[in-house]
């Protein structure tokens, strides 16, 4: 996953131009201490806290009523921030503070840390500055609490920096060095998360946790599963958090065996299967072909949320199983089911849920549902119809919606309309390496590979690169991945002489290479070989040659299978008598015997 952009110190505040926040400025008269301002936080417990809570997501005017309250103090204050902050309302949290500051009433502690928070989650830099130097005044800034809170403020705004220099300034702290480990990750800073973790010296299930979920989200799966099996060799024991991290890493990956062993793990351990989880595992057997079990995830779960029914409605849509995704209910979910229908090719049945939600569930169409229509009439070459909803729809088409429309123009070599919605593309300012890839495709399969090179060429210009297609698989627990024409692998002479091997065996099958799918002007000799080295060719050689016979093969494809490889591998499974899955961008195909689970349809 990409790492989330967060906000700096040039962004401007997000309720800056409030009425109420720009009357009542942090820098506002020097408050007053109040005679009880140092005393022990522990005295709110007398406070029903969910009461509060449910009071303020209850009042629509707790500023106006609150100016009624006689000499309000300090706790009454901090109680209600804490609510706001508790219940997620950060913005009313940080009004609330300004106001008590403008009262005269000096925070402690407690509070000060509570606000901190409410900063760091609405990215309020600048607020939280002023909250950090104002702690610094009252002698607050050693709490370690309202240390923590500071870390976390800069950590989230992405003052690295400065959010260093306090951590440095702290004594060993495992719950600082977390901390400071999620901060780099949410920037995408990996390796310092790293640097950071392996100072650790007595890391507990929390701080591992931060590392894999770092991992996680920064596509650096492989890194999250060692990690994982580091949390295991050093007895530490995960939590439902970890579980759900390493589950998200298995997704990714394909790794269905580990997938299995972590599931298994929760088992024995009594690890509770709660929406949180009991959604990764579903999410995870569905991404791992295992379609069956996650059924079975689904069947034994006491409480199901909407994201259970889309999980489970995604997954059988990928695999193949289109009718019966559209079996489960109608009503919690329209994308999983139009997606259902677009990988079914059921165009009546998805234009049928489709009309039925205005006008029987009282649902307006968004632009994803759009998508999924685009996407079904695209895959069935219904492009004019496509282009003709985009142009109709209330709102403006993403790049997501333009480029599927594109994809399909490629699909049916349909090149007018191609170039017309690259245009587009281009004309708002949304093309990326991924528009001009399949621009150059439509241009190759018409013949016109003059156009095709002048694309390329223009994508170089733009310092723009294609996506490397790169595809794993799993043997004995371990990944193994591959690229075009990938000589790293310790077997490669093994992989290559399998490969050469089938190229044989094929072409007595009667399989002619599709070279048009090869955007070089070169030699045809030369494109045969460029299409027999694609990386899921090469993870399928390494499976066959690795794995006991009849046993069932899967490679997880980070790209779209091209439609030569399709063809090959269809025959592959024949020749081998093996069944072959591989999960490709758009969905699971099921090799067999000749033929795919598909029906060619992708």
């Amino acid at each position: 996953m990409a790492s989330a952009q967060l906000g700096n110190s040039t962004m401007p505040c997000p309720y800056a131009s409030t009425t109420f926040a720009a009357s009542l400025p942090f820098s506002g008269p020097s408050p007053k201490p109040h005679p009880n301002s140092n005393s022990n936080p522990k005295s709110l417990k007398s406070l029903d806290q969910k009461q509060i809570i449910s009071l303020l997501q209850r009042s629509k005017h707790i500023n106006q009523d609150f100016q009624y309250t006689h000499n309000p103090n300090v706790y009454l204050y901090t109680a209600l921030i804490d609510g706001f902050v508790s219940s997620g309302n950060y913005l009313e949290a940080i009004q609330l503070y300004s106001r008590m500051l403008h009262e005269s009433i000096l925070p402690d502690n407690y509070l000060m840390a509570s606000i901190l928070k409410a900063c760091g989650s609405q990215l309020a830099l600048r607020e939280g500055r002023e909250v950090h130097s104002r702690a610094l005044k009252l002698g607050f800034s050693s709490n370690r609490l309202v240390r923590l809170r500071i870390m976390e403020l800069y950590g989230k705004c992405g003052e690295l920096g400065d959010a260093r220099r306090v951590f440095e300034e702290m004594p060993e702290d495992v719950v600082a060095s977390t901390v400071m480990i999620s901060s780099y990750s949410d920037q995408g800073l990996v390796e310092e998360a790293g640097a950071v973790f392996s100072r650790v010296r007595r890391k507990d299930t929390v701080c591992w946790t931060a590392m894999i979920d770092g991992f996680v989200r920064n596509e650096e799966t492989n890194r999250a599963l060692e990690a994982f099996r580091g949390m295991q060799g050093e007895n530490v024991r995960p939590n439902e958090f970890t579980i759900v991290c390493v589950l998200s890493a298995c997704s990714q990956l394909g790794a269905l065996e580990i997938g299995r062993w972590v599931h298994s793990y929760m088992r024995k351990f009594e690890i509770e299967l709660n929406l949180f989880v009991g959604n990764a595992l579903i999410n995870m057997y569905s991404r791992c072909g295992s379609i069956d079990e996650a059924q079975t995830v689904f069947d034994e779960m006491k409480d199901r949320d909407v994201i259970t029914y889309n999980t489970m409605i995604s997954g059988l849509s990928m695999n193949g199983k289109s009718r019966q995704a559209i079996e489960l209910p109608t009503n919690v979910t329209f994308v999983g089911v139009l997606n259902a229908c677009s990988h079914g090719g059921l165009v009546d049945f998805g234009f049928k849920i489709f009309h039925s939600m205005a006008r029987d569930y009282r649902v307006e169409p968004q632009i994803e549902h759009y998508g999924c229509m685009v996407d079904l009439l695209g895959r069935v070459g219904r492009l004019e119809e496509a282009y003709d909803l985009i142009r109709t729809m209330k709102m403006t088409p993403d790049h997501i919606m333009l480029g599927t429309l594109l994809s399909a123009c490629k699909m049916h070599k349909n090149l007018e309309l191609g170039e017309q919605v690259a245009k587009e593309l281009e004309d708002r300012g949304q093309a990326d390496s991924g528009t001009y890839v399949l621009l150059s495709h439509v241009y190759a399969s018409s013949g016109k590979w003059k156009e095709a090179a002048q694309v390329r060429a223009k994508m170089k210009e733009a310092g723009m690169q294609k996506e490397p297609g790169c595809s794993s698989i799993e043997v004995n627990n371990e990944i193994h991945e591959f690229l075009l024409g990938d000589l790293r692998h310790p077997q490669k002479e093994r992989i290559y002489e399998k490969l050469e091997e089938l190229n044989r065996l094929l072409r007595l099958e009667g399989y002619h290479p599709e070279k048009e799918v090869v955007l070089q002007d070169i030699e045809d000799g030369e494109k045969e070989w460029a299409l027999a080295m694609h990386s899921e060719r090469l993870a399928i050689c390494y499976g066959l040659i690795s794995t006991e016979p009849c046993t069932m093969i899967r490679v997880m494809k980070n790209l779209r299978v091209c439609y030569d490889c399709h063809s090959a591998i269809k025959l592959i499974a024949k020749i081998t008598r093996r069944k072959i899955v591989v999960r490709d961008r758009n969905r699971f195909h099921y090799f067999e015997n000749g033929a795919c689970s598909c029906g060619d349809y992708w």
